[in-house]
């Protein structure tokens, strides 16, 4: 059967999807999903082997193809005077094909994340991999410098390294208020699809992860802090879209989004553990409370959030989110008129 380039380009753009999610009987399952034969996929998959989007592992399992960068600059050289300089000189070349929104989100995450490096982490040195398939494009960023959570802990003088990992979700937070809002990291990581900061052993995150799969794809981490960003070549999301979702009419960032289940190990029950999350909570319009993940909190911890602070700050609309039953049930207990 002959089909014309549309078509070929949907079976083509299916098999480069399918492939990338490990799907191993590819030739099966494109054949029975777009009812098209078994002949036709092969073509396919001989075309793109070809043209290098796609690598033969073995028999009927295929891999993405994908293209390695990498970068070591140093301060010594001059290489750090810039996050636009560098941006420009490591990054850029390697994201022609990608869409409008990809590429206004990679400028503006990239810049944020080097940045950092040049203003806060002290670094003499810093390493950059970038990787891209047809699907996506991934940077790590690797300094040597003093490390971003213990940074934060010290100039803050936080009890813990999970105190300042607190604070980075809600953003706002930087040691260098003159010069910086403190936004790069909240807003960065709300518009990759997948954001992963590790130093002192710790890793942050906006999403669910597992740990393991994180320090694979760092590799080895010598240094005192990695940020690894990943973006779909494709995605329809904009810079601007993430920023409208947390600002008002006027552009102010009003807004902060706080997922529960990356700061408490287990379900937090206590008030000194709500006292922690609500510091600084009084610098926003609305937070929203994501308990996607938790089973349950502790009286104390939902009185604290949900009752004290609330009255203390009865301007502000906290939006607790994602509620299993057990969350519900605490929350409801404890907000009751009567209480």
């Amino acid at each position: 059967m002959k089909f014309n380039r549309e078509k070929v380009e949907a079976i083509n753009q299916y098999i480069i999807e399918k492939v990338g999610q490990g799907e191993c009987r590819i030739a099966d399952y494109v054949s029975d999903k777009m009812n098209i034969d078994k002949s036709t996929v092969y073509r396919r998959l001989a075309e793109l082997t070809e043209r290098g989007v796609i690598i033969k592992e073995k028999k009927g399992v295929y891999k993405l193809a994908s293209h390695v960068w990498k970068y070591t600059l140093s301060r010594s050289a001059n290489q750090l005077l810039s996050d636009t300089d560098v941006y420009v000189n490591v990054l850029r070349e390697h994201l022609d094909g990608i869409s409008s929104g990809a590429l206004g989100i990679w400028e503006y995450a990239f810049s944020e994340m080097i940045n950092n490096v040049i203003d806060h982490s002290g670094a003499e040195s810093v390493e950059i991999t970038v990787k891209k398939d047809s699907l996506n494009t991934t940077v790590i960023i690797n300094d040597n410098g003093v490390g971003i959570f213990e940074k934060i802990k010290s100039f803050f003088n936080m009890a813990s390294i999970e105190d300042a990992i607190t604070e980075l979700f809600k953003g706002k937070l930087t040691t260098d208020n003159i010069n910086h809002s403190g936004e790069g990291i909240f807003f960065s990581a709300r518009m990759m699809d997948e954001f992963y900061i590790i130093s002192s052993g710790r890793v942050f995150s906006c999403n669910a992860f597992d740990e393991d799969y994180v320090y694979r794809m760092a590799g080895e981490i010598p240094s005192a802090t990695c940020v690894i960003m990943s973006l779909a070549n494709d995605t329809k999301k904009t810079a601007l879209e993430v920023f409208n979702r947390y600002s008002d009419v006027e552009g102010g960032f009003t807004k902060t989004m706080i997922p529960l289940k990356n700061i408490y190990a287990s379900s937090p029950v206590s008030r000194s553990q709500a006292k922690r999350l609500c510091e600084r909570l009084s610098q926003f319009e609305e937070v929203v409370l994501d308990f996607d993940g938790l089973e349950w909190m502790g009286q104390g911890f939902a009185h604290q959030v949900f009752v004290v602070f609330q009255n203390a700050n009865p301007k502000i609309e906290i939006l607790p989110i994602n509620m299993s039953e057990g969350v519900e049930k605490m929350y409801n207990h404890v907000t009751r008129r009567e209480y």
